[in-house]
């Protein structure tokens, strides 16, 4: 049986990820995520792609750092604290991929 999960109440829960605001949280909420587990394993590439495919436009790749923090937060009991800051989750020179 699916709880149901009113919004206002799932984006003040998901503020509790680092580097979550409002507007993510809602981005989130977009995806289908009600809870910060929902984020467990996944791949947090996949997640910035469909949210680009809903909004309809390349969102700022900003957005995929902030998801591969929060898919490290939702996955791991312990946090380093550095990988608590979504600007350490950027490409690497090496990684970068073509706009």
């Amino acid at each position: 049986m699916k709880t149901n999960y009113s919004k206002p109440q799932v984006i003040k829960n998901l503020k509790v990820i680092p580097g979550v605001g409002d507007k993510t949280a809602g981005d989130l909420w977009t995806l289908g995520i009600r809870q910060v587990s929902d984020l467990q394993g996944k791949d947090p590439e996949l997640l910035y792609h469909r949210l680009c495919h809903e909004a309809g436009y390349q969102i700022d790749r900003c957005m995929l750092y902030v998801l591969r923090c929060a898919v490290y937060y939702a996955s791991n009991p312990v946090h380093d604290p550095n990988l608590l800051k979504w600007w350490n989750w950027k490409d690497h020179s090496d990684q970068a991929k073509p706009k």
